[in-house]
């Protein structure tokens, strides 16, 4: 039916047609709707919430590489190599023993071992198998494409110098934390900060998708320590000689640069490998020279002296009469009667009973103000991790017997590291500057604690000790001027003091005319013939010493001494 209306025609059997083929496509797409949510709500819902659950964001970080420490010149002394660690995911692989055996072949780990880790695991999504690996070897292990079996890039920590850097630089654990020595005490700066990142993850622990970069990693900062790695590998290499020659239960070498506090170098025996960590033992890794304390012996006396010279009561040709003294039970004697001699021959032939005499001539607190203010009873404020400060006792609860001794080196204790120093502060004309491993651009602040004429009074009277009739001849340096203190000391034990176990030091300052480098050898429980400090330590400190001022270019200042060369001319 047609009709008209406003001039035009309107057929309403068409417009009913196209309605209703409107209305059933609506209705078909509806349908086709509810069939597909009936699906996805009914028949799908597993699959969808297990692929829900295989994919969701997380944040990654991103591992900062650990700076390098070197030495003052450059030369690496740790330094972070990239390695690649194995890691699986447990349900993934759990169902298959083969893949497990053939993973197990290829780590060369225990077939038992390797399912029994996988198979306890299975709540979890990864799982580290194998860390640190050769890149090489890693690829490899790849390359057998087992499914659940995935690489990791990671960095290893490597010390190129083994263990003559060992005590000095400690170690850090898998992660690259500093555990001990440098890396503990500098593991801040050179850990750097780790970088985030949001991605997108499968069920399997891989990255599908990286979304976006929150912040980029920043690397940590390199170490320019102050150790001078010639004169390391040098003291290393004469101290594990001695070590083996009287066979001594251990031993320890410093050498401080005078003029700025830097520690040159710092060994000691028995030593580790950081590289090798089955070695990774308290009794291996401690750094005897900053964390043992000893009876220092007759190593200390120089520092009485420096006492009484400052008193004002003593002077250089000051005469001591040495006969045998009873303080309280204890009668104090020589080996030898040496008489009425001055003070260089008290300190060179290193007589006990003029030393008591003087410390017991001094108020307490004297003695005491001058061995505090050169560092002993304290730390050095070097900051090596586990650093000792010695014992030294209030001039309060100070007796005259304990005077008496302790003016010969018993009744207080300190480290090697500590007796450096105080050597070093002789050394400076009585500056007393902080320790310090890093390398220094200046020296730093010092602090006068001795007048500079009673500094070079004191270097003119150890030099005495080099002497033939001194106690430390074999410290002697060809072509230069050395001043130093031998130290021989009874080791303690329960209810006493052995008389057969002995603990040998030579300690003292190069060249004496313009001191540049301080050093103390102490060496543990000599078991050869030898176990005088002038005789197991003072060639030690002649070697290094010899050597180092070599490599410093340091002029001989005693080159009349010298034994002349002859050269021959040879005619060809």
């Amino acid at each position: 039916m047609k009709w008209r209306e406003g001039g035009g025609e309107f057929d309403a059997g068409q417009f009913r047609l196209r309605a209703r083929l409107l209305v059933g496509l609506l209705a078909i797409f509806a349908l086709a709707l509810l069939v597909r949510a009936l699906q996805l709500q009914v028949f799908d819902q597993q699959f969808l919430a297990e692929q829900g659950d295989m994919r969701y964001a997380r944040i990654a970080k991103m591992p900062a590489h650990r700076g390098s420490v070197l030495d003052r010149f450059g030369e690496p002394l740790a330094v972070s190599s990239p390695v690649d660690t194995i890691w699986v995911n447990p349900p993934e692989l759990a169902h298959s023993s083969d893949e497990i055996l053939r993973l197990a072949r290829a780590l060369k780990r225990d077939r038992q071992w390797l399912a029994q880790r996988i198979t306890s695991n299975l709540d979890r999504q990864f799982l580290y198998v194998a860390r640190h690996m050769d890149p090489a070897e890693a690829s490899k292990i790849k390359a057998l494409d087992i499914p659940g079996v995935y690489l990791l890039r990671e960095y290893r920590r490597y010390y190129p110098n083994g263990e003559v850097t060992g005590h000095l630089l400690g170690f850090t654990n898998l992660d690259e934390a500093g555990q001990e020595g440098l890396e503990l005490e500098y593991d801040q700066s050179l850990a750097g900060l780790d970088g985030r990142k949001r991605v997108i993850q499968d069920g399997r622990g891989r990255i599908v998708q990286n979304v976006v970069s929150i912040h980029a990693p920043r690397a940590g900062e390199d170490l320019y320590t102050s150790i001078d790695l010639r004169i390391q590998y040098l003291a290393y290499r004469e101290l594990k000689a001695a070590i083996r020659k009287h066979k001594a239960r251990a031993g320890s070498v410093i050498v401080i640069n005078v003029a700025t506090g830097e520690v040159l170098a710092m060994v000691n025996q028995p030593s580790f490998n950081p590289n090798d960590r089955e070695q990774y033992e308290v009794s291996h890794y401690r750094n005897r020279a900053a964390t043992d304390i000893f009876e220092p012996g007759s190593s200390i006396k120089p520092f009485v002296v420096a006492a009484a010279l400052s008193s004002g009561r003593y002077r250089p040709e000051s005469m001591i009469d040495t006969a045998p003294i009873k303080v309280a039970n204890k009668l104090i004697a020589d080996h030898h009667f040496l008489g009425v001699i001055d003070l260089g021959e008290v300190l060179a032939r290193s007589s006990n009973v003029g030393m008591a005499k003087i410390a017991l001539s001094l108020e307490p607190g004297q003695m005491h103000g001058t061995l505090s203010s050169l560092g002993f009873g304290d730390v050095t404020a070097s900051g090596f991790p586990g650093e000792s400060a010695g014992l030294l006792s209030s001039a309060k609860h100070w007796r005259p017997i304990g005077i008496a001794t302790m003016a010969y080196g018993y009744g207080l204790s300190v480290t090697p590291l500590q007796l450096a120093q105080a050597y070093a502060t002789v050394g400076a004309l009585g500056l007393h500057r902080p320790i310090t491993f890093r390398r220094a651009q200046e020296p730093a602040p010092a602090t006068r604690v001795l007048p500079e004429k009673v500094a070079r009074e004191l270097i003119g009277l150890l030099e005495g000790a080099i002497t033939p009739d001194g106690t430390g001849v074999k410290a002697a340096v060809p072509g230069y001027r050395v001043a130093g203190k031998t130290g021989t000391a009874w080791k303690a034990i329960p209810g006493g003091y052995s008389t057969d176990r002995y603990l040998g030091v030579f300690a003292g300052v190069v060249p004496a005319t313009q001191p540049r480098l301080a050093a103390v050898v102490m060496i543990d429980e000599p078991r050869g013939k030898d176990y005088y400090g002038g005789d197991v330590a003072a060639p030690v400190f002649s070697a290094v010493m010899s050597g180092a001022l070599r490599l410093m270019s340091v002029a001989p200042d005693d080159l009349a001494r010298v034994a002349p060369v002859t050269v021959a001319e040879v005619t060809p």
